[in-house]
């Protein structure tokens, strides 16, 4: 079983790798999500609604490749991080090779603090990795070639992560419901987050303004946001 998918498969990386500055790949590792791999999900009410079924993940097969991957890193989680080394080793090579920029996001679909598993500054250090993240408290505290934006939920649960992050100079995305964002959120400007996840990650001061897709687009437990 091969853990990344270097051929964006996935419509937003497929999305930023094109939109990129310079000539750039991207590797990503897609899992399917549980309390475990993405903690605060089950706080934020994103799991079901957006994290499971998100992208292709509405596909028996697809649905059940991230099954396996997850089952893995649960099972033998030595063996996991072993083999994603060789494949990210192998990943950049490719990308020397073709004269191209390295990029990876690991977390596709997961939260994992992948800073503490992987040496990402030494090790990997010829390559860029960003996220999104749920886990405030990994705001400020990443390598510098690993750049995290904070996924904001308005419920009540997830308060304490919001406040925390709100501390901290990130870039909070936020899921809103319908096509039309608003210009303000959260007393910061929004953005078109849906365009490329390499300028909402630089975009700091920022709300990066998500719509809504697929199941997320009838959640109303308080993740995805209505515009007034």
């Amino acid at each position: 079983m091969k853990l990344l998918n270097t051929n964006a498969a996935n419509t937003k990386i497929a999305k930023t790798q094109a939109s990129a500055a310079e000539p750039i790949r991207i590797a990503s590792l897609s899992m399917m999500p549980n309390d475990t791999i993405c903690p605060a999900s089950k706080a934020a009410g994103c799991q079901a609604d957006c994290l499971v079924s998100a992208g292709r993940g509405r596909f028996d097969n697809v649905a059940a490749a991230r099954q396996a991957k997850t089952d893995y890193f649960m099972a033998d989680q030595e063996a996991f991080i072993a083999q994603l080394k060789q494949e990210m080793h192998n990943f950049i090579k490719l990308c020397k090779r073709q004269q191209v920029k390295p990029v990876f996001r690991l977390n596709t679909m997961s939260d994992i603090k992948w800073e503490s598993l992987l040496d990402l500054e030494g090790e990997f250090g010829a390559a860029e990795f960003y996220d999104y993240t749920k886990r405030a408290a990994r705001l400020g505290k990443t390598p510098s070639n690993y750049r995290l934006v904070f996924s904001y939920s308005g419920r009540n649960e997830f308060r304490t992560q919001v406040g925390v992050a709100r501390q901290v100079q990130v870039p909070i995305a936020v899921v809103f419901k319908g096509d039309e964002l608003p210009s303000n959120y959260l007393g910061r400007k929004v953005i078109d987050g849906d365009k490329s996840d390499l300028y909402n990650v630089e975009s700091t001061d920022c709300v990066v303004g998500l719509r809504a897709k697929g199941k997320a687009k009838r959640n109303d437990n308080g993740f995805v946001v209505e515009v007034e």
